[in-house]
């Protein structure tokens, strides 16, 4: 399917998209694609601070705008994308606490959430840009954080969907290349 259908139904079966873009456990999975999805989600957040940007450089001289929009472009196309991979090694090594968990299946989860967050988060910016800072921006973040975590959850769950059964089988306890007692 089409990336931003994709999207549009991630708002209202995250879970089945999820599985689709996981694929199969045995099936050949690209570690590019899912860094797209980051790239993609990063820059279109990016994009959305534009407008609150221009306001705070027209409100206030001191800093001007090209300086406002390198720092949040240094920060949303270079620094984010590394606290991501580093959210989702967190979160991959606290479910493997739990038992064994699908770590590409839980950066795909991390990095889809940022992607389908991105729109809902050009609105933000357009809100902060139009009305300034104050609850009415801030409500209009609630939508972007709520699909964030709604995905991320979902992706969460589909992670530990195809948990293996426990490793050792039979009488003896034995690492999986020793044979049998």
């Amino acid at each position: 399917m089409a990336l931003t259908t994709d999207i549009l139904a991630s708002y209202r079966r995250p879970r089945t998209v999820l599985r689709r873009q996981a694929g199969h456990p045995g099936e050949a999975r690209r570690e590019a694609r899912i860094l797209v999805y980051l790239i993609i989600g990063c820059a279109l957040i990016f994009v959305a601070q534009w407008p609150r940007l221009a306001r705070e450089a027209h409100l206030d001289d001191t800093i001007p705008l090209e300086a406002l929009m390198a720092g949040a472009l240094f920060a949303w196309v270079f620094v984010a994308p590394l606290v991501f991979y580093a959210l989702a090694g967190l979160l991959a090594l606290m479910l493997r606490l739990t038992g064994p968990v699908d770590t590409f299946a839980v950066r795909l989860a991390v990095f889809w959430s940022v992607l389908v967050a991105s729109p809902l988060m050009l609105l933000q910016g357009l809100a902060a840009g139009m009305i300034g800072p104050g609850p009415q921006a801030a409500l209009a973040f609630v939508p972007a954080a709520l699909a964030f975590f709604a995905n991320l959850i979902a992706g969460l769950r589909v992670s530990l969907e195809g948990r293996a059964p426990a490793p050792y089988e039979g009488s003896c306890p034995r690492p999986p290349l020793i044979p049998r007692c």
